[in-house]
């Protein structure tokens, strides 16, 4: 099954509840969104060197130590 087939067959599944299950699906889906995130995030932490290289980019943003991306790439 596709992911198109998947969101249809959830749909389907969500015109039917009634508004408080309804209301225990969307917590379950907020809930898996926030795991989700957590994850991504501590998969960056583990990279050597990440947290030091995101504080000075964001030190650099703030000085205005920006690069056109039309400067980096001109065939995009």
């Amino acid at each position: 099954m596709n992911t198109r087939d998947l969101r249809n067959q959830i749909e389907e599944y969500i015109e039917q509840l009634s508004p408080d299950r309804l209301q225990v699906a969307a917590d379950f889906l907020a809930y898996l969104l926030e795991r989700e995130s957590n994850e991504a995030t501590e998969e960056l932490l583990q990279i050597p060197g990440f947290l030091e290289e995101f504080e000075r980019a964001k030190k650099d943003i703030l000085a205005g130590k920006l690069t056109d991306w039309r400067n980096i790439r001109n065939d995009v």
